[in-house]
């Protein structure tokens, strides 16, 4: 990937291995916008972003989303009234086949304007033909997650390990159902790591020292 040229970094995560603190902190290093789940769903809603919405807006500008972002405040103010009924890090939201054809025209938007690094939102299969993009998968043990979740949520262990296995199966059937492959499949990615005995910085750095490589 080249830091010189418009690129996208793609993270997919397991829930409770830190994967979307992770993304926002690289995305402060590198110095471009972070995208995920909750604000793109955020957009969706407080700004009627269909399909057909996005179209019209395409319609009349190449540049649609860079235009669009000179009418709206995008960033943290905007995740804090939707954020507020979401417990945690919770599964996908229930989607129809309009809603994640919005999300992708979204994120194609945004890539096509700027730089930026993008967590979940089958990121890595959306901008599989990207010509600068790199695709980071961030995992870690079961007992790691477990710790973390029950930590952050206030829940037991075995309400924890509950949470994880649903969130695990509503996440692999939602990659499943859109882009036909699993999350799990390394092949997928260019750089997959485990989170356990690491701290959120220290993997920043890791993932920093390999773009450079790949500069």
């Amino acid at each position: 990937m080249n830091t010189n040229e418009k690129f996208v970094v793609t993270i997919n995560r397991e829930l409770g291995s830190g994967g979307r603190t992770i993304g926002r902190m690289l995305a402060e290093k590198l110095g471009v916008p972070f995208y995920d789940k909750i604000l793109i769903k955020s957009l969706e809603e407080k700004y009627n972003l269909s399909v057909e919405e996005i179209e019209k807006m395409k319609g009349k500008s190449r540049h649609w989303w860079s235009d669009f972002k000179l009418i709206i405040p995008i960033g943290p103010t905007m995740r804090t009234n939707f954020t507020t009924s979401i417990t945690g890090d919770e599964p996908d939201f229930l989607t129809t086949d309009d809603m994640f054809k919005a999300e992708q025209e979204i994120l194609e938007g945004i890539a096509a304007d700027e730089s930026c690094v993008v967590a979940g939102r089958s990121g890595f299969h959306i901008f599989r033909n990207h010509p600068n993009h790199l695709r980071i998968f961030i995992q870690a043990s079961i007992p790691f997650r477990q710790e973390r979740i029950a930590r952050k949520q206030g829940k037991t262990p075995e309400e924890a390990l509950k949470i994880i296995e649903k969130v695990d199966k509503m996440r692999e059937n939602y990659v499943q159902k859109y882009t036909k492959t699993s999350r799990y499949d390394t092949r997928n990615y260019d750089l997959v790591i485990t989170t356990d005995g690491k701290t959120e910085e220290e993997i920043v750095a890791l993932i920093l020292q390999f773009i450079g490589q790949k500069s």
